[in-house]
């Protein structure tokens, strides 16, 4: 795991980003409680604020937790791409 530190694009020091290739950023989520719209929102938050720094970022959520299908709907169409994650289930 290529993690990058969140303070470089203004995001919060507990978020945590891993370096997936050039240009391809993954916001991590390891939890066993499904990520809800709250989440959705907070997660478009960080993907805006990286997306200032690199314009043409892919962005991935990669998590362990289940994703609420409204969400799921939400973060795809905003160009999010889900990644599942079941090697670091907690």
């Amino acid at each position: 795991m290529n993690i990058i530190d969140a303070k470089t694009y203004g995001l919060p020091a507990k978020a945590v980003l891993e370096k997936i290739s050039s240009g391809h950023i993954a916001i991590v989520i390891n939890r066993s409680s499904r990520i809800i719209m709250k989440d959705g929102e907070r997660i478009l938050n960080y993907a805006e604020k990286i997306r200032t720094i690199i314009p043409h970022a892919k962005i991935s959520l990669k998590t362990t937790a289940p994703l609420c299908s409204k969400t799921r709907d939400f973060l795809q169409k905003n160009k999010i791409h889900i990644i599942n994650d079941t090697s670091g289930k907690p």
